[in-house]
Formats: C-alpha cells, structure tokens, sequence
C-alpha cells in the first residue's frame, strides 16, 4: 500500500512536465504532416481563368473560333484592316495601360475572335463581325466588360426592349463624339430617333444643353435607370428635378397639388416658349385647373374688367404676380401661395 501510495505520488507530481513532454511530441508530428503536404499557401489563389464565353453565355462565338482558330495578334490583323486601326487607336479602348480594356488582352481579337484561321482564308472564316450581329448578340459581347455601373440597369432598359444594342450609339473604329459616340454631340446622336424632343432645345425656353454646359446624360441614363423616363436620380420625376432645384424641394405646409404631382404638370423640361419653360402661358396655365373661382374666368372679359373690383386681381394678367410662392407655402397663411 505504500509502495502503490509512493507511486501514485509519483504521477501526480510528473504529471504537468508529462503534459508538456505529450504536446511537444503531438506538434512535431503536425509540422512533419505539413512538411510533407507541401507548404500552405499565405496570399489568394490566382484566379481561374474563363473565357468571354463563359461569362456571358449570351455571348455568341466566333465561326473561326469554333473551327479551333488561335489568336495572332493585332499587327496580322492591321495588314489587311488598315482603315479600321486609326479609330481603333484613337479610341478608349486601346488603352493598353489599363488592365480592362482589349488592348490589354488580345487587342483586335479580344472582341473579333482569335483570328490564324481567318488570316489563312478570310472567305471561308469569318470573325465576329458586328455589323451583321442581332442587338442582343452584339449587346452580349460589350456587356462581358460593361456589365457595372451605369450599365449594370441595361437589361430590361427601354432602349434594350426596342431593340438598340450597343453599336447603335457607339462605334469603336469610327467614333466622332467623346465616350466613342457615333455623333458629335449628343443631342445629335438623340435626335436620330428622338428629334421631336431635341427640337425644344431650339426654343426661347430651354435647358442650356445647345450652350454645352450640360448634355442629355445629364439628367437621362440611357443605359437603364430604376427611375421613370431614364431619369439618373431618385424614383419620381420631382426628386430628378430637385436633385439641382433644391429651393423647390418640400415638404411644405401648404401643397400645390401640381407641384405635388410633378414638375411636368407646369414646366416642360426641354424647352418651351414661354418664360420659365411653361407648358403654357398665364393665366391660361393656372386655368387649366382654376376655372371657377372667384376671380375672372378669363381675362378678357371686359364686364368684369371695367365694372367689378375683381379687375384689380389680373394686374399684369398673370397669377404668380399675387401668388408667389406657386410652389409651395411654410406660412401659417399660406393657403392661397401668397407669402
């Protein structure tokens, strides 16, 4: 019994150097695991590499491609495609320094398509010719590197519902505009389908884009927007309106339902020729709604005019020269948009 108490008291005073002894043993056979596997890698893994094909099924493929053509570069592609090489360098994409761009990948064949089969017998392999591509096919490829941003609404877009693609407005070899525009400006480029909108700009009227100091890109995303009309900002035509008419912005105790509605209702955002770009001249504006009130239905009725002191109340023949604050009233009385 004393000899088995003397042991026991043996163990138990071993036993934290025993516990440490076991740790040491256990960690040197893990390292020689690891050693053995191979080092563990620290930073990320380099990332797989797919093909434009691959990110976008849509995304149609090259006849040349599918016949196992390899890629030759842009120099064997210049021998041939002399007119197309002064748009292509002079255009964003040729950006070599920027890791995004096609010229940083494959150049020519980054969208054409790898092209040794098509230098061999051009008639016979075809590339990827735009031109001869639908708006979705063609929308498929650009959208393999244009998918973010202000892109990123496209699908779905009413430009994409109609039918536009990306080369409808763009050109990447013969390009006259900024961001590779296929006209000068872009009103010009809108008016070629929206020219009854373009025409406002001409009037008396309008929003200073005929002065450049703002574009229709400015107020419009034509590549999508979440917004009515294409517009950039908010969810309503008042909150793209207010976005720089802050001083119109509510809320306010006293609502003018027009302005409740929208800005549209008064104001045409284009061009008018009236003052202030409205729809209409006063007091023929505010009578569209306020036709029995107290004050004279027109103002060419001359009885009221010359034999009522309702005369007084069309001074100037317009309703904003009384009621200023058309827009909106914080006064406590402020019912009638007086103060």
């Amino acid at each position: 019994m004393r000899l088995g108490t003397g042991r026991g008291s043996g163990l138990r005073s071993m036993g934290p150097r025993l516990w440490i002894l076991l740790s040491v043993l256990v960690w040197g056979v893990a390292m020689v695991k690891v050693g053995a596997s191979g080092p563990t890698p620290t930073g990320p893994s380099a990332p797989e590499k797919v093909t434009a094909a691959q990110q976008n099924p849509r995304m149609p493929e090259s006849p040349a491609s599918a016949a196992g053509s390899t890629f030759v570069g842009a120099d064997t592609c210049t021998t041939c495609h002399e007119p197309q090489k002064a748009g292509y360098e002079n255009s964003l994409h040729h950006k070599a320094a920027d890791p995004r761009t096609p010229e940083a990948l494959k150049s020519c064949e980054t969208c054409h398509g790898p092209g040794s089969k098509h230098a061999e017998d051009p008639a016979a392999n075809k590339l990827r010719k735009f031109s001869t591509l639908s708006a979705d096919e063609t929308t498929a490829v650009c959208a393999t590197c244009h998918a973010t941003g202000e892109h990123a609404l496209w699908a779905g877009s009413k430009h994409e519902a109609r039918g536009v693609s990306c080369t409808t407005c763009h050109s990447v070899h013969n390009a006259k505009g900024e961001k590779q525009l296929k006209a000068e400006t872009q009103p010009k480029l809108c008016a070629t389908c929206h020219q009854q909108i373009v025409n406002k700009l001409s009037r008396f009227n309008h929003m200073p884009v005929r002065e450049d100091k703002m574009a229709c890109s400015s107020c419009h995303n034509t590549h999508g927007s979440s917004n009515v009309k294409m517009l950039k900002t908010g969810t309503t035509v008042d909150q793209a309106c207010t976005s720089c008419h802050a001083e119109k912005r509510g809320p306010y105790l006293w609502e003018h339902a027009p302005v409740a509605n929208a800005c549209v209702t008064c104001h045409d955002p284009h061009g008018s020729s009236n003052e202030r770009m409205l729809v209409s001249k006063v007091p023929f504006l505010c009578q569209r709604c306020h036709v029995t009130s107290r004050h004279p239905p027109t103002v060419y009725d001359g009885f009221i005019m010359k034999n009522s002191s309702n005369g007084n109340k069309i001074t100037g023949r317009g309703c904003v020269i009384c009621h200023s604050q058309i827009h909106g009233s914080n006064s406590p009385n402020g019912k009638a948009f007086i103060r």
